[in-house]
């Protein structure tokens, strides 16, 4: 490697009464910047080591003190209690119940028959104001003239006392009895107030200080946590808003938009706003109105950045709510740059493709932590961190050819890494791999397969390359592992929502619409498929030549006389065991097909029931007698059908043949493309280079052919790289 790519796109993170190893770390990954983390500090030899300084901080968290003296002006949000059943006409609920409570407080300054409300969830009907109290001396709710044997919840705010990340660190490395943090609610004018006073005087005592990195703005994802150690995250979802909501927020929505959000608009059914769930349009304006909100007070945090002459960074997680880089309004922020913590390659492209902002960095993973996110050890014994860093960048490195970023970069604790030293060689070569990659940009994009793809899901473009948080945490989401392989195909890709489609229709250059997830999922549609301006949007693309690639329950939902809306133009229908009495094509699966060709042994997840309508649907392959690959051709076009969609790299070749048949263009797997499937390309015409990356802990060999008929083959060593 040159020297010349060394000591730049890295950050470090630093950390004092360790100078020695910080600095020596700095030199051997080629560090240009050093960080603090949470929970360490930055001594005055390393700020003074000529490099640069990113500072962490957290607005909502950073003065504890003023947090005390302002209990009332705390975050808050609301809960469902769990369920009692009524043994008699009056029902005893104690709202808080099962939850932690080192992390909530019941509110009971705010008149709870203003905000809170009973249910009675055997009928899912509301109780009347006038048949419940609150008692906060014993802390339960009264409900009077009870129906027995049915079941009674509560909704009920509550104020929370712990800081979310703060709670997670501190028990995850056992911080004994180090303070515990506490967010603060940004809406009330005094919070705001002291907010930029702590800035600016931060600001002015850290001179040293080039690059603030806010660990976020001011609300975190939703985690609910219970006091049964066997059940402490009863609600977890990286894209919620359910902490966005306080009585100031709500009476001022009620002011701007005339109609009131109710308790029940949050809770749910104690479903609460999950990302995976189609969204509804009242929900959709309270995250514009909380959006509009956290813009505008962001905005006025950056400029005081600006202000001391620093840069202003944004950490994409923790408390990001209202901070979406694919949001309208993200520009409107002024940041200099943005940080994402990543574990795959769809959260690399996500910061690849955010707009609006200059510098686009990843922190990877594994953190410098004891254990890892499940409590599994990893800087610690019986941790192998070179291992779990190696499976990161696997994943990582293969978005990077198709999309750059700017910088990559470590957090956590640098101390932890000293009985590691191969995990420190490792990195050495990752930081290097890194410049590498990067510089192969600089020419210009890659070659990508010309027609366009739009994934189509009840979102669209606000969750570009995401669903709802990390792969890690729900794995069985088909679209989330489609994505993944997506992340490092040669293809362009696009979201769209069902409102899009209809209003703007189905662009010319989109060859391939996938619709994946199901029923009743924000990534399926749900409702959205009741719509007829959609089925037909959707029908006339394909009658005319387009693509459809449907996964698990494409355009399910339970309205018609077919459970897929687009059974039709997929060929295939699933049964939900009312069908018994009806017949079914008896089919025979080909052999030969170009979508299977070079898997000879299918592994996709079975979806039950799945039936074909008839002799013109092909099945390709099946599992247990069900159907799990078919092709069909509707007019001018093309559908192909996955029953489930798991990321491996076998899968993403069997996606990638699926996407190019149901495209008509079989021929493209002919130019620029790995006749291994276990490893990847991608060509930069700009520069003339060709990169091939092998993708296992094994020898690979494998074959390109160039666009002019030239075969290159290539042998290459586990994880390594190669260029011609």
């Amino acid at each position: 490697m040159e020297d010349t790519l060394k000591r730049d796109s890295f950050t470090l993170p630093g950390e004092s009464g360790y100078e020695e190893l910080t600095l020596k770390l700095a030199k051997k990954w080629g560090a240009d910047v050093i960080r603090d983390s949470d929970g360490t500090q930055l001594s005055d030899e390393i700020m003074n080591s000529g490099y640069g300084i990113y500072s962490t901080i957290c607005l909502i968290r950073s003065d504890n003190a003023w947090a005390k003296q302002n209990m009332d002006k705390l975050q808050q949000n609301f809960l469902m209690s769990y369920p009692v059943i009524a043994e008699d006409t009056t029902v005893v609920i104690k709202p808080l119940k099962g939850y932690f409570t080192e992390q909530f407080m019941v509110n009971a300054k705010d008149d709870p028959k203003e905000f809170w409300q009973v249910y009675d969830r055997t009928v899912n009907e509301e109780v009347a104001l006038s048949d419940w109290d609150y008692n906060s001396e014993t802390g339960e709710v009264v409900v009077r003239n009870a129906k027995r044997w049915h079941k009674y919840t509560v909704n009920f705010l509550v104020v929370r006392l712990w800081e979310e990340i703060s709670m997670y660190n501190h028990i995850t490395n056992d911080w004994g009895d180090k303070e515990h943090l506490m967010a603060v609610e940004p809406r009330y004018p005094e919070t705001q107030e002291n907010i930029l006073k702590w800035l600016e005087e931060w600001c002015i005592s850290h001179p040293a200080t080039t690059v603030v990195r806010f660990t976020s703005m001011f609300y975190n994802f939703a985690w609910f946590w219970g006091d049964d150690k066997n059940l402490r995250s009863i609600y977890s979802d990286w894209g919620s808003y359910d902490f966005t909501v306080n009585p100031i927020a709500l009476r001022a929505f009620e002011k701007e938009k005339g109609y009131k959000m109710t308790s029940e608009d949050f809770v749910n059914k104690g479903l609460y706003n999950q990302t995976h769930n189609a969204p509804s349009k009242k929900y959709r304006e309270w995250m514009d109105f909380v959006n509009c909100f956290v813009v505008e007070f962001g905005r006025k945090c950056v400029d005081l950045v600006h202000k001391y002459g620093k840069k202003a960074y944004v950490f994409y997680d923790d408390s990001w709510i209202g901070v979406e880089p694919y949001g309208k309004r993200f520009g409107e922020f002024g940041f200099d740059g943005l940080i994402k913590c990543v574990f795959s390659g769809f959260e690399a492209r996500l910061c690849a493709g955010a707009k609006g902002i200059d510098t686009r960095e990843l922190r990877l993973h594994p953190y410098l932590f004891p254990t890892g996110l499940s409590g599994e050890p990893t800087f610690a014994p019986g941790g192998d961190p070179k291992l779990d860093a190696q499976k990161f960048w696997q994943n990582v490195r293969r978005a990077l050819l198709r999309k750059p970023v700017d910088r990559i970069g470590l957090g956590g604790y640098l101390h932890l890494v000293e009985p590691f030293p191969d995990f420190c060689d490792y990195m050495e070569k990752v930081t290097d791999e890194f410049r590498l990659l990067k510089s192969f940009h600089q020419d210009g994009e890659p070659y990508v397969i010309p027609g366009k793809i739009v994934i189509l899901t009840a979102w669209g473009d606000l969750r570009s390359w995401t669903c709802s948080g990390h792969l890690h945490e729900h794995p069985e989401v088909d679209l989330i592992n489609v994505i993944e392989s997506l992340s490092g195909l040669p293809f362009e890709v696009a979201f769209k929502s069902f409102d899009d489609i209809v209003s703007e229709g189905i662009a010319e250059d989109v060859k391939l619409v996938i619709n994946a997830g199901i029923l009743n999922s924000a990534w399926s549609g749900g409702e959205n498929w009741k719509r007829a301006d959609v089925v037909e949007k959707i029908t006339e693309f394909v009658a005319n030549g387009g693509g459809l690639l449907g996964v698990h329950e494409p355009s399910a939902t339970e309205h018609s006389s077919q459970y897929f809306q687009l059974a039709d133009i997929l060929g295939v229908d699933r049964d939900l065991g009312t069908r018994k009495c009806l017949g079914r094509y008896e089919y025979e699966v080909q052999k030969e097909n170009f979508i299977t060709k070079e898997n000879q042994e299918i592994d996709l997840p079975v979806c039950d029931g799945i039936y074909v309508l008839g002799k013109e649907t092909e099945v390709l392959a099946e599992k247990a007698g069900t159907p799990v690959v078919t092709a069909h051709k509707f007019g001018k076009g093309r559908s192909v059908y996955l029953s489930g969609y798991r990321f491996t790299l076998m899968n993403t070749r069997l996606l990638m043949r699926a996407i190019l048949y149901a495209m008509g263009n079989e021929k493209a797997i002919e130019k620029y493309i790995c006749s291994n499937p276990l490893t990847e390309c991608a060509y930069y015409p700009g520069s003339g280079k060709l990169v091939i990356i092998n993708n296992t802990k094994d020898v690979q060999t494998t074959t390109v052919c160039t666009e002019d008929g030239k075969e290159i083959t290539a042998t290459l060593d586990p994880f390594d790289i190669a260029i011609y």
